[in-house]
């Protein structure tokens, strides 16, 4: 058996139509797209307190709210605007509060009644935090959600093309790089005049008077059929030992 729904308790200074804070909207018709805007009135939240008995008033003020509506009636015969025992008897627009988490969110739905037990979803508006949205439609974020992702197809395929483009620009700047040799050999030219002018090395300096060079690893290992006796020369450096006269000429 189904629990009979209890009446919404007025407070004792509730008036069935405040007086509106701001300018009073103009009326809306049926349908149409108002996601782009929200509506605030912050001298009313400064004056009332914003909770379950006293946010329909608020959100009657907003440009959303269908003067039509049963909820409208209801306010001018002094009766709650909520107040389901009396809805629940109307037909035609109203608006039902869905969901409530005071003093934060409040969820409004509006949607067309039938009967008591058929009613049709039409839209849905939030109150967040003071100021009132229009929730958009599932249709609606279907379709932005499908646009996304072709924009977000189209651009991964420019970034892509983009970089084959790079490479192919890269590799063809690389091919017609090519080596001049004629600019090679007038280097070498300088190169070799230069050398030419420059006075030849100095001698190196003479070891001290007896110094004995440490034996290399290559000597270590050499066979021991050596003679003992027999004194062993210093290393030769070969680039010492060529002289000025040996050198690379250019």
């Amino acid at each position: 058996m189904a629990t009979p729904p209890v009446p919404l308790q007025l407070p004792p200074n509730f008036e069935a139509n405040p007086p509106p804070m701001g300018p009073t909207p103009l009326p809306q018709p049926p349908g149409t797209d108002m996601t782009g805007i929200c509506f605030r009135d912050q001298l009313w939240l400064n004056t009332y307190p914003l909770d379950r008995n006293l946010v329909f008033d608020y959100f009657a003020l907003s440009p959303f709210y269908d003067w039509t509506c049963n909820n409208e009636q209801l306010r001018s015969q002094s009766i709650h605007p909520l107040d389901l025992s009396h809805l629940l008897k109307m037909t035609g627009t109203e608006y039902m509060l869905s969901e409530v988490m005071e003093p934060h969110l409040f969820v409004f739905r509006k949607q067309k009644r039938d009967s008591a037990e058929k009613v049709t979803p039409m839209l849905t508006y939030y109150v967040l935090d003071g100021s009132i949205y229009q929730a958009p439609q599932l249709c609606s974020v279907f379709a932005a959600r499908v646009a996304f992702g072709t924009a977000a197809s189209k651009l991964e395929k420019i970034g892509y093309v983009d970089s084959e483009n790079e490479g192919a620009a890269s590799e063809s700047k690389i091919g017609k790089e090519v080596i001049d040799f004629k600019e090679v050999k007038r280097i070498d030219h300088i190169i070799a005049s230069l050398q030419r002018k420059l006075p030849p090395a100095p001698p190196p300096p003479s070891f001290p008077e007896g110094y004995v060079p440490q034996p290399t690893t290559e000597e270590e290992k050499a066979p021991e059929t050596q003679q003992g006796g027999e004194p062993q020369l210093p290393p030769v450096d070969p680039i010492i030992d060529q002289g000025p006269a040996k050198r690379m000429k250019f």
